[in-house]
């Protein structure tokens, strides 16, 4: 099982950007990773955000379907937010940025995360802040 987060502060939506394999490399994608033995998704949640952004997440519902990926994986995205005002930063990827709802069709995602753009839209729509993002 593989876990995304859809971290949103302010009606926007943090998005990481591949440095690495040279196939997704500039390529755009929800913050997560793998759940490791005896880890729940949750946990797995803010493990992947700790390592990945150096930030602490509150996860919350679950976003979209699952998503099929190669080998037999699934991809399962939770909603999340800061659990304070630290701000993120890009640890293993090229760049961070915050997108909002009308942005999201406009992201070069990798194949896996595009699937989710309506799902993560609908979120964005339904958060606090969101009038004062567009």
């Amino acid at each position: 099982m593989i876990v995304g987060a859809a971290v949103v502060r302010d009606g926007a939506l943090l998005v990481q950007q591949r440095a690495y394999p040279a196939e997704a490399a500039g390529l755009w994608e929800l913050p997560g990773g793998r759940v490791e033995r005896g880890e729940s998704e949750t946990d797995a949640v803010r493990r992947e955000c700790a390592e990945e952004l150096s930030v602490a997440v509150v996860p919350g519902e679950r976003v979209g379907a699952d998503v099929a990926l190669p080998g037999g994986k699934v991809l399962r995205v939770y909603g999340a937010v800061l659990a304070d005002a630290v701000e993120p930063r890009a640890v293993e990827h090229r760049a961070l940025r915050w997108v909002t709802g009308p942005e999201l069709a406009c992201v070069d995602w990798l194949p896996a995360d595009r699937v989710l753009v309506p799902a993560l839209r609908a979120l964005l729509d339904a958060s606090p802040g969101q009038a004062t993002r567009e």
